[in-house]
């Protein structure tokens, strides 16, 4: 075992036999950082003259929101308390208790009935209530904290985490016997003899040495050593020995490196971006917030589907301009003298005002086609949407969705099966196939499913050619073929995920794991 020490090395030794036990007390102590303190720890502790004892914390702690929730009570509790026997989801006018419809489900406190949001029992204070209110007295430690309620509130960003890693030294026997030296002992060279001595003053007639504690980069690269024997090495074109004080094993890991690199998901979705202009598309951008008319009702969806209910869909307290609706009201009302029934009753202007966080990129789709209703058009388009949606491992209530159309003269539904298959494959999913579907505005509809290793069949989106009701309000006189799919759930497919979180989370581990050679 070697006993030579650095000068670093041995002032640490030193500092411990003292009684400092943490780098940042030895560091302040010997005007050093406390990196070079406890890497002088590290080789001291491979010497065993002291012992290393390492341990993480994690601590938890309120955010704004969740102080927040900690002293008013969390939105799905506040709005279970305001519900008496029942409430229709009509007269949910407080933003904060919006929110906590989604929870009110997912917990199972209330059921929904004809609009009217009625409560079951009366649920007891559940973990992450509990756990509010502990925090609101201070940070605690995670390992004193209910893990399950713990994710919970981190997902709802209500509580934030903070990882503290700490070390603890101890000297050991032979540390002490060690420190109690008054430096490091060293090496002569006389001729070709290797003389031993302890804390050294060369005489004139010894060959001076000099110590290096570390092998550099530079001396490596340059050649600027060579091995005389086990342990001593001569510098090129002088004749001063260098020493290094212990051998070096070019076999042990090396700390590893996390160069810098674009989030995966970003990458998938660069990819797609890529594919769909490799393939002669447009790419077509809109707002995030779109009136009711062109999110619904341009798409011949009805006002009262239970898709515009507001447990479903992000409304917004304000209203915007529509352009003349005269021919899309006919078309709901009486079907717009082109065959259709259209849905009856009275379609009002005023629910077609109505703003909202999209739901779907096909609004956008639509708007495009009513300012270019003359063929060809081939666009498609990569953005996020909305949806109310409880947080779990395959549900966020925002999603990123791919969307594309082709409107021309004498395209067919063959012709949106093969623009299928070979985006499909394109993406890597060589095996295809189809089968029926329905979809609200398309007619005829079709379901792609890929094949995977493992899993089998795997339903990838929807397809179809966009119903006339859909077209004609708009004088799109051209079949229109239209497809999408949820972005994230190819990346879960293509990542090996189980948790959709995992995407939108700062989760540094996991994106330092991500090899960038995986196929996207």
């Amino acid at each position: 075992m070697p006993s030579d020490l650095s000068e670093n090395e041995f002032s640490v030794l030193k500092a411990i036999s003292e009684g400092l036990s943490d780098p940042q007390s030895i560091a302040q102590r010997l005007n050093m950082k406390v990196e070079t303190a406890r890497a002088a720890a590290d080789t001291l502790a491979e010497q065993e003259l002291i012992q290393v004892h390492k341990s993480v914390d994690e601590s938890i702690s309120l955010t704004t929101e969740g102080t927040s929730y900690a002293r008013e009570g969390l939105p799905e509790r506040r709005l279970l308390l305001s519900l008496g026997t029942g409430k229709a989801i009509s007269e949910l006018k407080d933003p904060a208790l919006k929110i906590g419809l989604g929870w009110l489900r997912k917990k199972g406190w209330a059921a929904i009935e004809g609009g009217v949001i009625r409560p079951i029992g009366t649920p007891k204070e559940g973990e992450d209530e509990r756990m509010l209110k502990e925090l609101l007295s201070g940070p605690k430690s995670a390992r004193d904290l209910d893990e399950g309620a713990c994710l919970a509130l981190k997902s709802r960003g209500l509580v934030k985490s903070e990882t503290t890693k700490s070390w603890k030294y101890q000297i050991t026997d032979s540390g002490r016997s060690r420190a109690k030296g008054s430096g490091s002992t060293g090496e002569a060279i006389i001729g070709s003899a290797v003389i031993e001595i302890g804390p050294i003053t060369l005489s004139s007639e010894a060959i001076a040495y000099r110590t290096i504690s570390n092998i550099t980069a530079d001396m490596i690269k340059t050649g600027q050593w060579r091995e005389v024997n086990e342990r001593i090495y001569w510098e090129r074109d002088e004749a001063t020995p260098l020493f290094f004080p212990r051998p070096y094993d070019v076999s042990l890991p090396a700390d590893r490196i996390f160069p810098g690199k674009r989030h995966p998901y970003q990458r998938l979705i660069d990819n797609m971006r890529e594919i769909m202009l490799e393939m002669g598309f447009v790419e077509i951008k809109g707002p995030i917030v779109q009136t009711s008319f062109w999110n619904f009702d341009a798409l011949f969806q009805p006002q009262d589907h239970p898709a515009r209910e507001m447990q479903d869909t992000f409304y917004l307290e304000s209203q915007g301009d529509i352009p003349d609706y005269s021919r899309i009201k006919q078309m709901h009302e009486c079907g717009g003298g082109i065959g259709s029934t259209g849905w009856g009753g009275c379609w009002s202007p005023e629910v077609a005002r109505q703003e909202v966080l999209r739901t779907h990129t096909t609004g956008v789709t639509i708007k495009y086609l009513a300012e270019h209703p003359r063929p060809p058009v081939k666009a498609f388009g990569i953005d996020r949407v909305y949806r109310r949606e409880a947080i779990d491992s395959t549900h966020t209530p925002e999603f990123e969705q791919l969307e594309g159309i082709v409107m021309d003269e004498d395209v067919s539904f063959s012709h949106l099966l093969g623009i299928l298959k070979e985006f499909y494959e394109k993406m890597g999913f060589p095996e295809v196939r189809f089968r029926p579907g329905y979809f609200p505005y398309t007619e005829p509809s079709v379901e792609p499913e890929v094949y995977i290793e493992g899993l089998g069949w795997v339903e990838l989106g929807g397809a179809g050619v966009f119903r006339k009701e859909v077209t004609s309000p708009f004088g799109i006189d051209h079949p229109v073929l239209a497809w999408g799919l949820g972005v994230s759930r190819v990346a879960m497919l293509r990542l090996g995920l189980k948790d959709l979180r995992l995407l939108y989370q700062s989760d540094i581990e996991w994106l330092r794991r991500t090899p960038v050679s995986i196929k996207l």
